[in-house]
């Protein structure tokens, strides 16, 4: 997953060549909401929510093609960007956990969070027991 990080798809592709980037399908839609008119917001975001939705890779580009016709002044981006799909290369089980980078944000703020309220620790142990209580939890 990537939401266009610059250098990532090259450092991973130097590492794991057949590894498919996923670009993160909810920050895209934030950031065509914030390019649209307040009152056409929720037809475009409902629209868009039917690529992500769709049961297979096939329904979702005719959900993609039929998004950017339909709307295309804000989809000019989209034309562009190969990486919306690959999620429909996986099975649906593990689907939404792939077109979206927010469960990974969510883990890596428990994370933080657990570690901004000591102020240090006394070693490397400490550190690893804290993070592990965090991902056992």
């Amino acid at each position: 997953m990537a939401d266009d990080l610059f250098g990532l798809e090259t450092a991973v592709g130097k590492y794991y060549p057949d590894a498919g980037i996923q670009q993160c399908l909810v920050h895209v839609s934030r950031n065509i909401s914030h390019h649209i008119r307040v009152h056409d917001r929720k037809a475009v975001l409902n629209d868009f929510k039917l690529i992500h939705r769709a049961a297979n890779k096939r329904m979702a580009e005719h959900s993609l093609a039929n998004f950017i016709d339909h709307w295309c002044k804000v989809t000019q981006a989209l034309l562009k960007s190969q990486k919306l799909l690959v999620c429909f290369n996986f099975p649906p089980a593990i689907r939404s956990s792939i077109y979206s980078t927010n469960l990974i944000e969510s883990f890596n703020k428990k994370f933080k969070r657990q570690t901004m309220k000591r102020e240090q620790f006394s070693n490397e142990e400490s550190l690893e027991r804290t993070l592990m209580t965090v991902i056992l939890d």
